[in-house]
């Protein structure tokens, strides 16, 4: 009943005592050296010995152990405990218990298995001691073991046996009364029971509570006890309840007297196999079932190829009905279609030769409708090849079939990129010859309502230019009908159809006794074309030709609205969406072939690069949509001006282009004039009066290039030299104006080497206030020295700058350089009490730029007031949506703000009394002329005035001498700052300055401050 193991034995814990040195005393309680000896000797000559470290390598091994297991000491020691052992046995759990006990110190004895070098089996009757240090970890094993092979291998047969059944039965032993006696491993596992929980219990546990309580169960134990085996399949319970069937044999086992001792079930789960069969059966049924009742059609021949089998499917999908189908041939079906008949017999053929057969055809059924099958055709032979039976099933593909044949010549005329017309006959051809009764014509429907010819192959060429060009309407016939209605119009007879009235003698004189026609429609439900069948006989459409209408509409659709699909492509490729005119793609290939053309001809062309003057500002004070109806009045100007010859496009944004060819150069620039002039006429945007100019610059070909990219360039460049000059000018191109492109690309590249290579610095210009004569703080100043180009003016880097998207990064570094150097200073006890650092609109536009200071003056350890921020009036009328968020944001903070050039703009004092500043900066433009002209003196003093009003300290720029200073001084400016006073300098030269700056303070307080250098007469901001 047990399974065989590799190790059977006993565990016992002693682990290893320290020696009582007491033992080794000659008072006669412990064993004499002489005579333990002795023992180790005689017991290492009687047994094999092994001796294996903690980890399994082997110490040593006497010459029993070598002989018994055929190895040399060299080949043993130093090895692994493991090759002794079974490979499956190394793997298992068995294994690495037998070492878990020697770690505890158990001692294991017990019969176990050993392989000798030639890989047979030894049976040994085993001592393994395991030895422990003073910690109790194992340090080393002793086996002490003798062969006991030979009283093993008598009985090993039956034994084998026996354990293969055990391993692979369950086996369980009753007793006459029902009771069990014991049950192996395998039995307990399927009945999921454990041997404590089943042993002494009743048989009938295992079964149905009603089988147990009927008198099957009560004979069968009177059989079983009374000699008779039973062997079948019988359905048992398991511990969870769960039904199994138990396929097994019952034997009884005698007494002398006959009378049963023992009952012993050997047997096993077939629970898997019963599910399986049960199932077989059903699938047979339903199978059966299925292939009756399916909707393909099933014949099965006998040897002689006749029908001796059709379902009902056969019936509903061809029409025939038993009493003309059993006993004859296929062939006999479809006598008079040929073309089938021919494949049938081409199938007999492959069939004989044992052979499967596959076709698709098209057929016609009992009543001569059409039906496209694919029919699989598969052969029964005998045991010698013989034909004895063929299985034909038949599926119905006609709806697919009819989509495959229409959609393959269509759509292979769709990739080859044919014309829609081409597409179109390819499909009333195809349908005319799967269904040539059928005359097929596609008709479109334009944007006005009006019927044009795709296709008609087969229609009448006078009756298709009758029908081309007609209205749809109620009444007009059947295309004209369903193009109107929306609907199928089918029209059984030509000759009486209302829907003919106007129009039968058309039809009827062309042949055409009856039509249906089926509306075409988009993907948005409008209808864009119609299908139409006509007829030579009246009569009505059948279920197949409703297949091919259902076919046919989807490539229609497709095809119509994938043709116009590419002219809307082409449209939004090639040509501005808001204007309509030509756009970049379009305008560079007709200026180019116009171009060619004048090269051939040694003419010449002008292109003329248009851009709108304060277009933003329109955008900006009227909204998006003004702007957009303001674009649109431009081009429809520019296109009234031009000839047929001459290209009107729109580049993007404002910027429109004219290209003139065939002009009379002498006349050339009354043409830009006539042009601006028109584009300059009064118009009305959304209600609102406009005065609308623009700038135009011209370069002529082929003086100023010999392709269009070069010419709009240099166009592009003289337009901006006119907008420089003034707005509303015209400018041609000339080499001089190519040379300041050059330069300015060339200064826009070295500033981005610059401000990324960290060439540029900050200089710094006090400010004093003239109340105390007190340093009021400095102003940053961005410098530029460039090694091919010199000292570079702010005026010239800062305008490249905002145009190339530098500005922001600018202004960053020169907050971040201002606000390290304030703190160094004051680290080193330089005392300048407050720093400012110009900023530009597109800083403002960052709502990052609150964080970003706020991080600056963490890291650099100021307070917001040691920063002040200048802003331009550019800034206040920014309409970006960020500027105010940010400025506010900004103010939060506690960082003053001062408004920079005050008094030169449109809207200063509109926004001053919103915006949180805390500083106005006189112009320097005021401070300059307020000695020789007494109105701007009034306007100085109206500006600090205002400041005093509202607070505001007031800073006067550029004081370059003794009377502007008098004269501020007397007026109540607060600071000034210019080169009065000092001329902005390097943070080394402030340092020294602010050192004298304060020692003078000290010596002659109150005293007017003397300029410390030569007075300069351009301020160098």
């Amino acid at each position: 009943m047990g399974s065989q193991e590799s190790f059977v034995g006993e565990f016992d814990h002693q682990p290893e005592r320290r020696r009582d040195p007491q033992q080794d005393q000659p008072d006669g309680r412990g064993l004499h050296d002489q005579e333990r000896d002795a023992l180790l000797g005689a017991l290492w000559r009687s047994m094999a010995i092994l001796e294996f470290a903690a980890d399994g390598t082997i110490l040593e091994a006497n010459d029993n152990f070598l002989g018994m297991l055929g190895y040399r000491r060299e080949e043993l020691v130093g090895q692994h405990h493991s090759m002794l052992c079974e490979p499956l046995y190394v793997q298992s759990d068995d294994y690495q218990q037998f070492w878990q006990h020697l770690r505890q110190g158990d001692i294991i004895t017990g019969t176990l298995q050993r392989r000798r070098i030639d890989g047979t089996i030894v049976w040994l009757e085993a001592l393994c001691s395991p030895i422990l240090d003073e910690q109790g970890a194992l340090t080393k094993v002793i086996s002490a073991a003798a062969d006991i092979s030979s009283h093993i291998d008598d009985s090993h047969h039956s034994n084998s046996v026996l354990s293969a059944l055990n391993r692979s039965l369950g086996v369980v032993e009753l007793s006459p009364d029902g009771l069990v006696l014991a049950a192996n491993r395998n039995y307990l596992k399927t009945m999921e029971y454990l041997a404590e929980d089943l042993v002494g219990k009743s048989h009938a546990l295992l079964c149905d509570p009603d089988y147990v309580s009927s008198e099957e169960y009560a004979a069968f134990w009177r059989d079983v006890c009374n000699g008779r085996f039973f062997s079948g399949r019988f359905p048992r319970r398991t511990r969870s309840g769960r039904t199994i069937w138990w396929e097994a044999t019952y034997s009884p086992l005698l007494d002398p007297h006959g009378k049963a001792e023992r009952v012993i079930c050997i047997g096993n789960d077939v629970t898997y196999r019963v599910t399986r069969e049960k199932s077989d059966r059903e699938h047979l049924h339903l199978l059966s079932l299925g292939i009756n009742e399916t909707d393909n059609a099933v014949l099965i021949t006998d040897d002689k190829n006749r029908i001796v089998f059709h379902n009902t499917g056969f019936t509903r999908m061809l029409g025939f009905q038993s009493q003309q189908v059993i006993g004859k041939l296929p062939r006999d079906l479809f006598a008079g279609h040929p073309t089938f008949v021919k494949s049938i017999e081409r199938c007999h053929g492959e069939l004989l030769q044992g052979h499967s057969f596959h076709t698709e055809e098209l057929i016609h059924d009992f009543h001569e409708q059409p039906v496209w099958i694919s029919a699989v055709v598969n052969p029964i032979l005998d045991a010698g090849g013989k034909l004895i039976n063929a299985v034909c099933v038949m599926t119905d593909i006609t709806n697919t079939k009819v989509h495959e044949v229409l959609q393959y010549r269509v759509l292979n005329a769709m990739a080859r990129d044919s014309s829609l017309s081409e597409q179109m006959n390819l499909l009333c051809e195809e349908v005319e010859r799967v269904a040539p009764e059928v005359i097929a014509s596609i008709l479109r429907v334009d944007e006005q309502g009006r019927l044009h010819t795709l296709a008609g192959p087969s229609l009448p060429e006078a009756y298709s230019r009758a029908i081309d060009g007609l209205s749809i309407g109620p009444m007009v016939g059947a295309c004209g009908s369903a193009a109107f209605t929306g609907q199928p119009v089918i029209t059984e007879d030509i000759a009486s159809d209302p829907h003919w009235a106007d129009y039968k003698d058309l039809a009827l004189n062309h042949g055409l006794r009856a039509c249906w026609s089926t509306p075409i429609k988009s993907a948005d439900g409008k209808v864009i074309g119609t299908f139409g069948f006509y007829f030579r006989q009246p009569r009505q459409p059948s279920g197949f030709h409703h297949l091919l209408v259902d076919a046919g509409l989807h490539l229609c659709a497709l095809a119509i609205e994938r043709e116009a699909s590419r002219a809307r492509i082409h449209q939004l490729a090639f040509y501005d969406s808001l204007t309509g005119l030509p756009n970049r793609s379009l305008l560079l290939v007709q200026a180019g072939q116009a171009i060619a053309a004048a090269e051939r001809n040694r003419s010449t062309v002008a292109v003329m690069f248009i851009d709108l003057d304060r277009f933003k500002q329109v955008n900006d004070s009227l909204g998006h949509q003004a702007g957009d109806e303001l674009l649109r009045t431009v081009a429809t100007r520019l296109q009234s001006q031009a000839r047929r010859s001459d290209i009107v496009g729109r580049l993007s944004g404002d910027e429109f282009v004219v290209v003139l060819t065939q002009y009379d150069t002498q006349h050339l620039t009354e043409v830009v004039k006539r042009i601006q002039e028109r584009l300059a006429m009064p118009c009305h945007i959304n209600g609102t009066p406009l005065n609308p100019s623009a700038s135009i610059g011209v370069a002529i070909f082929p003086d100023n290039g010999n392709d269009i990219e070069t010419l709009l360039h240099r166009a592009d460049i003289a337009m901006y030299q006119a907008k420089a000059v003034n707005r509303g000018r015209f400018s041609f191109f000339s080499e001089e104006m190519n040379s300041m492109a050059q330069e300015r690309l060339a200064l826009e590249g070295a500033l981005r080497d610059a401000l990324r290579g960290g060439r540029f610095e900050l200089h710094f210009q006090p400010q004093i206030r003239l109340d105390d004569h007190s340093l009021h703080g400095v102003e940053a100043l961005a410098r530029w020295h460039d090694a091919q180009l010199g000292q570079v003016s702010p005026g010239r880097f800062i305008p490249i700058a905002e145009e190339c998207g530098l500005i922001g990064e600018l202004g960053r570094w020169a907050l971040e350089e201002a606000c390290f150097q304030l703190s160094d200073w004051r680290r080193r006890g330089i005392q300048v009490p407050s720093i400012s650092v110009n900023l530009s609109a597109t800083n403002f536009h960052d709502l990052e730029l609150p964080q970003f200071v706020t991080g600056l003056l963490r890291r650099y350890s100021l307070v917001p007031t040691d920063l002040t921020l200048e802003i331009t009036e550019t800034v206040l009328m920014d309409t970006n949506p960020s500027t105010n968020q940010t400025i506010a944001a900004v103010h939060a903070l506690g960082i003053p703000l001062a408004m920079d050039d005050f008094g030169t703009g449109y809207s200063s004092l509109g926004y001053l009394r919103k915006l949180p500043v805390s500083e106005l900066k006189l112009d320097q433009s005021f401070v300059r002329d307020m000695a020789k002209d007494e109105a701007v003196s009034a306007l100085t003093n109206a500006v600090i005035r205002i400041g005093e009003s509202l607070k505001l300290t007031v800073v006067a720029e550029g004081v370059e001498d003794a009377d502007q200073y008098r004269m501020l001084l007397s007026q109540g400016c607060d600071v000034a700052q210019g080169y009065y006073f000092s001329r902005p300098m390097s943070a080394d030269e402030l340092e020294s300055w602010v050192r004298d700056f304060r020692s003078r303070q000290d010596k002659n307080a109150g005293q007017l401050l003397q300029a410390t250098g030569p007075v300069e007469t351009i301020r160098d901001k």
